[in-house]
């Protein structure tokens, strides 16, 4: 399996692959669900490798490290995914 990682600088950098709409699916421990985010919407901080940020809608950021990350989606497409 490709690390998540690599998939989201793929999906960053790669001009021919990074043609589409990509959703990331990360377990919320608060929520106790699975939350969909387009990708457009995170940040990968480059001085943090390990997460990446989202600002929600009362605009506070939040850190999400990457071994939470259970899914991406292309075009609605499945196309990896973690237990």
């Amino acid at each position: 399996m490709t690390p998540i990682q690599d998939l989201l600088h793929r999906i960053r950098w790669d001009p021919e692959f990074s043609h589409g709409e990509f959703v990331i699916g990360y377990y919320d421990r608060i929520e106790h669900e699975i939350i969909l985010v387009p990708f457009l919407e995170i940040t990968l901080p480059k001085e943090a490798p390990g997460v990446f940020e989202l600002i929600d809608r009362e605009g506070q950021t939040h850190t999400i490290p990457l071994h939470r990350v259970r899914s991406v989606y292309k075009n609605g497409e499945l196309i990896w995914h973690r237990e």
